[in-house]
């Protein structure tokens, strides 16, 4: 995906459509000049509708559109006809997005399933007719009520990436690279840090036919969760992954203290990433030899399933691919 291509964030301004007014009309005709009251109710107001589609992967389609309002319902009429409902405005928008009040910023929902809808703001309700009102005592009112206004409100919609495996590292961690190596994606790939200023998707194509989806989140760096270095919307991506891949070069000087770094940053940021099953990648390994690796196996933090392997190289590739098929499927059976 083009980087400029993908928006992740976008604020719109949101208007729905008024609600028609009730009618106050009487029944009149020639055998009956003097019937019932028979005012149809008004129609609703448009609604703004997001509509979840798994075949779009960006916001870039609401990006210059920041107005967005639906139509109002019409006036009920005689014989209790009901006033024509306004026309909903319904947007396509990624699976993972995130719907927001722009003013408090209360999250109000998530489109999370393909053609999921959600109203983003409600139109406004039609106004009864004036045979609602008709009693014993009262047999001929005059009075119908009026439709609801609409209601207008910025909204901000936020993409968290949805993916079965997220890249967690430091800026200049292999991440990119593991990425075009694995999946058919083309990521800017340089030797410098922040190369990766969007989440990449990608699809590894595993054994049998079989496939899993892999975001390659931009690197994050200490105190990211304070929203240093962009750090809070790269960190909102790894929310919506399955599985947290860690990537650590080799050439560290901790790697464990690299690890434990990127660990409290998620924590700091959603204690509940916590719970996401992790596996450890030491990337880089075409540069060290079978007794440096072993040296640093017994540095390496406990629990966590690891391999070491090298993109360039196309080393432990495969046996990387095992391990996150295994992951990913024992904890979404």
């Amino acid at each position: 995906m083009a980087e400029q291509n993908f928006v992740d964030y976008v604020k719109i301004n949101c208007r729905s459509g008024n609600g028609g007014a009730g009618s106050a009309h009487f029944m009149r005709d020639r055998t009956n000049p003097k019937g019932g009251p028979d005012g149809g109710d008004g129609g609703r107001g448009g609604h703004i509708i997001l509509r979840g589609n798994r075949n779009i992967w960006t916001l870039l389609t609401l990006k210059y559109r920041k107005h967005v309002k639906a139509s109002h319902g019409g006036n009920g009429t005689a014989n209790h006809s009901h006033g024509a409902n306004g026309e909903d405005i319904i947007l396509e928008v990624p699976l993972g997005t995130v719907a927001k009040d722009a003013e408090t910023q209360e999250v109000l929902f998530e489109i999370t399933e393909h053609e999921e809808q959600q109203i983003l703001v409600a139109g406004g309700r039609g106004g009864l007719g004036n045979s609602h009102f008709k009693s014993a005592t009262n047999q001929a009112p005059r009075y119908a009520q009026p439709g609801e206004p609409g209601e207008e409100h910025w909204r901000i919609l936020e993409l968290k990436v949805l993916a079965d495996v997220g890249l967690v590292g430091f800026p200049n961690a292999g991440k990119s690279t593991f990425l075009s190596v694995v999946t058919a994606a083309k990521p800017k790939i340089a030797n410098y840090p922040f190369t990766t200023l969007k989440p990449n998707l990608g699809i590894v194509q595993y054994r049998d036919g079989r496939s899993f989806v892999i975001a390659d989140i931009p690197g994050i760096i200490e105190n990211a969760h304070q929203g240093k270095g962009l750090g809070h919307r790269f960190l909102r991506h790894i929310e919506r992954n399955a599985t947290l891949l860690f990537m650590v070069p080799c050439d560290s000087d901790d790697i464990r203290k690299d690890y434990n770094i990127l660990l409290n940053e998620l924590a700091a940021y959603n204690p509940d990433l916590l719970d996401k099953p992790r596996v450890l990648a030491v990337t880089k390994s075409d540069m060290i030899d079978e007794e440096l690796r072993e040296m640093l196996e017994a540095e390496l933090p406990e629990g966590v399933p690891y391999r070491f392997i090298s993109s360039v190289a196309q080393q432990g590739i495969d046996e990387l691919k095992d391990l996150l098929w295994q992951t990913v499927n024992e904890h979404t059976d």
